[in-house]
């Protein structure tokens, strides 16, 4: 899919873990490896205008499109 999730990389920018960001926009550990990895097919905006606020960035730095992958 040529849609890449960088919520790994901006968590670790903003020196945070999985746990503590599961907490904070109410969904589970699980559901944000899920995200991390790119194994969804959608998120919410509801759900991703939470994980904005908790990480204080913009949609664009959590996504990324990139023609050509699979």
């Amino acid at each position: 899919m040529p849609i890449i999730v960088n919520l790994d990389v901006v968590l670790a920018k903003r020196k945070m873990r999985s746990k503590e960001l599961s907490e904070k926009v109410g969904i589970t550990e699980q559901n944000i490896s899920l995200l991390k990895s790119g194994k969804v097919r959608g998120v919410r905006f509801d759900t991703l205008d939470k994980i904005c606020e908790a990480l204080n960035c913009q949609p664009g730095e959590l996504l990324e499109w990139q023609p050509g992958q699979p």
